[in-house]
C-alpha cells in the first residue's frame, strides 16, 4: 500500500525545453554528455560547485560571458500549469499521503524560477511538501543510490510503500532498485494530475 509519494519537479510540475536547451548549449560549445562538461555539470547540480565557480569556469575555459551562459542556461525553463498546481494543493489537504519532492536542480535555476514565479506562488507549491529536497541543498543527485537512501532514512520511509515519479528512466530505475514503486512519466503522453487515472494507489 503506497504510502509516500516522491515528485520530481522538472517536467511533472514545470514544463522542460529540453532539446532547445542541448542545442543553446551546444551553440556556446558546451556539450553536456562530453567527458570535459558532464563532471562540471554534475558537481554544480551538487552543490560542490558555487554558481560563481561555475560561470567562471566557462568564463575562463570557453570565453563565454557570464550573462550569456546565464541566460541559456535557464532557456530550459518553460511554463508552470495552473492545473498542476491545483493538482498538489489538494492533494496535500487531503492528507492522503505524505508528500516530498526530490529533484536535481542547481542555484541558477531555482534562482530564475522563484523570480519568474514571484515567492508567494513559489511558497505556496513548495508548502504543498513535507520535504522538498533539491540536489544543489543536499549534495547528492539522482540516479545515484545515495540520493535515495537519504530520502528514505531522513523520513522513515519503507521503500515499498513509496512511489516515485520521474520523467526520465535512469531515475526511475535507480529508485526502482532500492525496491521503491516508479512512475516513468512520459512528458506529452501523461500529465502528474493523471496520478489516479494512470497508477493502481
Amino acid at each position: 500500500m503506497i504510502k509516500n509519494i516522491v515528485f520530481d519537479f522538472g517536467d511533472i510540475f514545470i514544463n522542460l525545453d529540453k532539446k532547445k536547451f542541448a542545442n543553446e548549449l551546444q551553440k556556446l560549445g558546451v556539450f553536456q554528455n562530453s567527458e570535459e562538461m558532464r563532471p562540471v555539470l554534475q558537481q554544480y547540480e551538487k552543490g560542490l560547485i558555487s554558481t560563481d565557480g561555475f560561470l567562471t569556469f566557462f568564463e575562463e575555459k570557453l570565453n563565454i560571458p557570464s550573462e550569456k551562459l546565464v541566460a541559456t542556461w535557464n532557456s530550459i525553463l518553460l511554463d508552470f500549469p495552473k492545473k498542476r498546481l491545483e493538482f498538489i494543493q489538494e492533494l496535500a489537504k487531503s492528507k492522503k499521503y505524505r508528500l516530498f519532492l526530490l529533484s536535481n536542480t542547481n542555484d541558477l535555476h531555482i534562482s530564475w524560477i522563484k523570480k519568474d514565479w514571484g515567492m508567494d506562488l513559489y511558497h505556496s507549491f513548495k508548502i504543498c511538501f513535507e520535504q522538498f529536497y533539491l540536489s544543489h541543498e543536499i549534495n547528492f543527485r539522482k540516479p545515484d543510490n545515495n540520493i535515495y537512501e537519504f530520502v528514505l532514512r531522513e523520513n522513515n520511509l519503507i521503500a515499498e510503500e513509496t512511489l516515485f515519479i520521474d520523467d526520465t528512466k535512469e531515475n526511475t530505475d535507480g529508485a526502482k532498485a532500492l525496491g521503491i514503486e516508479v512512475w516513468h512519466l512520459l512528458p506529452g503522453t501523461d500529465d502528474v494530475v493523471e496520478l489516479f487515472t494512470k497508477n493502481q494507489l
